[in-house]
């Protein structure tokens, strides 16, 4: 009767599925669990009934609405859709408000200092003869066609692309590696180097160095872990065929609990979400792309569904999740540009993703991605270009000795000054880079290149830099040849640099003392050519410094400084001492539903909690806290420990515990 709207068959088949999982039990009368009941707290969009939230209705519920003033009405009508659950507003000298004058009616009922919820009867009754609206039976979206044969070439190009593309950001980072951020991720300034290097927009750049690290490629590392790294993963993926390195990519793309699409976003501080930043993870984002391509998978082979049909059927399917499925349409923007999905249709290599994983995405790839190719053409105007993907010697190579200038089906490389330069830099001759172009390119070598290389090469090393420590110079040649023959001044590491100067590694106070114990006369000389004579250094001890000397007078706490540092170490003795029950633990960042429901009986009995918390920053602590709220991932409640309200990220909890009141006597 409450479902007037909804087909016998449609009802009979949910109620079927909901008691064959046991979500649903009785013959007669379907009860749910209390297990269901906890895990949905609003069925339906309604509160809970007045009896259970300790309220007593009107004798006469209709009349007493009918009533109300229209301030009134409202707030009822608003907390009678689909949440019944409304925030308590702030009044000021006492005043009142539409909202707290249905508490003190009995048509709201409080839940904690700051919530409250309206009864499932008032609900009901507010909704009128069809409290649970029309049916929302299951979508039939229009389906999008495409030809197979064109759709796997399509995603065949964006897969060659991807490859591609992440190969040139691990050689970028090779040769420059990305700095790390003290909070974590990618700064601005390298983005966008990366983005400029790589011709591509900074969300690209963002967008390839996610993928980049969720493939395993790419992670923190050098000498003091504070740089963006090729992985050693890296050196065997390179080695690996085109398909091997796609599927790769398309697998820990599709398990990855980051959502690319944050970056640049900001948080309610205002503050932008940067590229491998920790504010990008989400536990829920494998279970959402998974459940998305599997919706896909589902149409023939060729067909699919639009990103917004996709998005209402599983709203449909999974109403509960609804709120979390705003990233779907950048997931399948992402999964476009690597070529598991092309224009709402799954592909090849996208359905063996799905159902085989890392080799079946291999598999399903191999046949529809070139082999690598071990030639390039040479052109006239002094660019080279590659007519495929490029083994990964000659590709090592030319990242060397020419820049790339575009990429696609085909990657044209551009041979300039710089390059070559760049070459000869890296231990390259001449001969070696005429001898490397005539074997790698098929086409003749143009004159204008053996040019460019010959002219480079006969400016290349006119002028020398070096690094020295010390110098010795004389106007009597034949004193510094005896010198630097002198086999007792060996220790000195001379050599000669020009006529009348000897140069040195080692400082200028231990040539001098070598060539003093040789039995030399040298003198020492000031930047100005001066001799430079030294004062013998009188030894001296360091003394000690007298605990009062130096030291400024401590300064005088104000009472509230006094009364915020005895507060604090009060909360902290509390935070210790407190008597807790049994503690739930988690990993940080990792919401447990063991601890969401200790925090919801917390709000619910107005118990204190014992919080063990991991800042922003990584620092752990121990508080006791006054819950108040729980709603959205955030709990909200009275910190002992600052003595202000506070709003704590659950997926920070590490561990948290009753706080048990102390036994009477």
């Amino acid at each position: 009767a409450a479902l007037p709207d909804l087909p016998d068959d449609v009802l009979t088949t949910a109620l079927t599925a909901l008691t064959d999982r046991a979500l649903l039990w009785g013959d007669d009368v379907l009860r749910a669990p209390d297990p269901v009941r906890r895990a949905v707290r609003h069925p339906a969009g309604l509160g809970r009934r007045a009896v259970d939230l300790r309220v007593q209705l009107p004798a006469d519920l209709p009349a007493t609405l009918a009533e109300l003033p229209a301030e009134e009405r409202a707030v009822l009508d608003r907390l009678a859709g689909d949440r019944p659950v409304g925030h308590l507003p702030e009044t000021t000298g006492g005043g009142s408000s539409p909202a707290r004058n249905l508490l003190q009616r009995g048509l709201l009922a409080r839940i904690d200092a700051l919530n409250v919820e309206l009864p499932r009867e008032i609900g009901l009754e507010l909704r009128g003869a069809q409290p649970f609206g029309p049916p929302r039976l299951r979508p039939e979206p229009d389906v999008v066609t495409r030809d197979p044969a064109v759709l796997d070439r399509q995603a065949a190009g964006a897969a060659l692309e991807s490859v591609g593309r992440v190969g040139e950001l691990l050689v970028l980072l090779e040769d420059e590696p990305a700095g790390l951020l003290r909070s974590g991720g990618v700064g601005v300034r390298d983005q966008k180097r990366l983005a400029r290097q790589l011709h591509v927009t900074e969300p690209e750049a963002a967008w390839l160095l996610e993928l980049a690290f969720a493939a395993g490629l790419l992670d923190v590392g050098g000498p003091h872990r504070d740089e963006w790294l090729p992985t050693r993963a890296y050196d065997i993926w390179r080695e690996q065929d085109l398909a091997d390195r796609w599927a790769t990519l398309a697998c820990g793309w599709l398990t990855s609990v980051r959502l690319p699409g944050l970056v640049g976003q900001r948080d309610v501080a205002g503050k932008a979400a940067n590229a491998l930043s920790p504010d990008l993870v989400r536990h829920t984002a494998p279970a959402i792309r998974r459940s998305a391509l599997a919706v896909l998978a589902e149409y023939s082979p060729g067909t699919g569904l639009a990103a917004d049909d996709l998005v209402a059927l599983l709203r449909w399917r999974t109403p509960r999740r609804a709120d979390r499925l705003a990233p779907v349409p950048g997931m399948l923007a992402e999964a476009a540009r690597l070529g598991v999905v092309v224009g709402g249709v799954l592909s090849s290599g996208g359905r063996g993703l799905l159902a085989g994983g890392e080799d079946g995405a291999a598999l399903a790839m191999r046949g529809l991605l070139p082999e690598p190719v071990d030639h390039v053409l040479a052109q006239p105007d002094l660019s080279l270009i590659a007519p495929g993907p490029l083994v990964a010697e000659l590709a090592d190579t030319l990242a060397v000795v020419a820049d790339v200038e575009s990429s696609g089906g085909a990657t044209v490389f551009r041979v300039s000054e710089s390059s070559v330069r760049r070459a000869l830099d890296a231990g390259w001759s001449a001969p070696d880079l005429h001898d490397f172009f005539a074997r790698a390119s098929r086409t003749p070598v143009p004159q204008a290149l053996d040019y460019l290389v010959d002219d480079v090469a006969r400016q290349h090393g006119r002028l020398r830099v070096g690094a020295i420590e010390s110098y010795v110079r004389s106007d009597d040649h034949g004193l510094l040849s005896q010198v630097l023959n002198d086999k007792r001044t060996a220790p000195a590491e001379l050599r000669r640099l020009a006529p009348g100067v000897l140069v040195s590694g080692l400082g200028a106070d231990e040539v001098l003392s070598v060539l003093r114990e040789a039995g030399y006369a040298p003198a020492g000389e000031h930047p100005g050519g001066g001799v430079l004579t030294r004062p013998p250094a009188r030894p001296r001890a360091a003394g000690r410094r007298t605990g009062s000397e130096g030291q400024a007078a401590p300064r005088h706490l104000t009472d509230d400084e006094l009364a915020a540092t005895v507060r604090e170490v009060r909360a902290g003795d509390a935070a210790v001492a407190a008597r807790r029950g049994e503690a739930v633990r988690q990993v940080p960042g990792v919401t447990t539903a063991s601890t969401l429901e200790l925090l919801s009986r917390a709000v619910r009995e107005g118990t204190p909690v014992w919080l063990g918390y991991v800042d922003a920053q990584g620092s752990g602590s121990q508080r006791v806290v006054q819950p108040v709220s729980l709603a959205g991932g955030f709990l909200q409640g009275f910190d002992d420990r600052r003595g202000e309200s506070r709003t704590f990220a659950v997926h920070r909890i590490t561990s948290v515990a009753l706080v048990e009141p102390d036994e009477a006597g």
